[in-house]
């Protein structure tokens, strides 16, 4: 079964969380994967940083936390839209009760559902409404 982890689930796992650790142990990190919306959310918070650094000593933080974000994502398989995501999307777009659910999430959703993962996530209420999709929490 393949997880994915969501935008804040990655981050506690590039943290070294312990119990995010012990379960991408206990599931194998071949298992574990993201998607392309976590990836832009990631990289575009990071290029935020720097384009709002204050200072000479913020700037080189912010690109410290870049290239350790990036590097992160070349260690992790990254699920992009495909075929059958984007009929998930259509199909989900259709659903009244969905209409209020952001974009970002959204996708997030179709991918994984496409790809008949499980979502690993601490924000249950971002994702509940999507029938059909899988949700775990490895941080709470």
């Amino acid at each position: 079964m393949m997880h994915f982890l969501d935008t804040d689930t990655m981050t506690h796992a590039h943290l070294g969380h312990r119990k995010v650790a012990s379960r991408i142990e206990q599931v194998g990190a071949q298992n574990v994967a993201t998607t392309i919306v976590t990836a832009i959310e990631i990289v575009r918070g990071r290029h935020e940083y720097i384009l709002k650094a204050s200072d000479g000593a913020q700037l080189l933080r912010a690109q410290q936390l870049l290239n350790a974000s990036e590097e992160m994502l070349t260690d992790i398989q990254i699920f992009r839209v495909d075929s059958h995501a984007a009929a998930e999307f259509d199909r989900l777009r259709q659903i009244k009760r969905l209409k209020k659910t952001g974009r970002a999430d959204l996708l997030i959703g179709c991918i994984t559902l496409a790809h008949g993962a499980t979502l690993v996530t601490r924000n249950y209420d971002h994702f509940r409404q999507i029938p059909g999709l899988k949700i775990e929490n490895w941080v709470d």
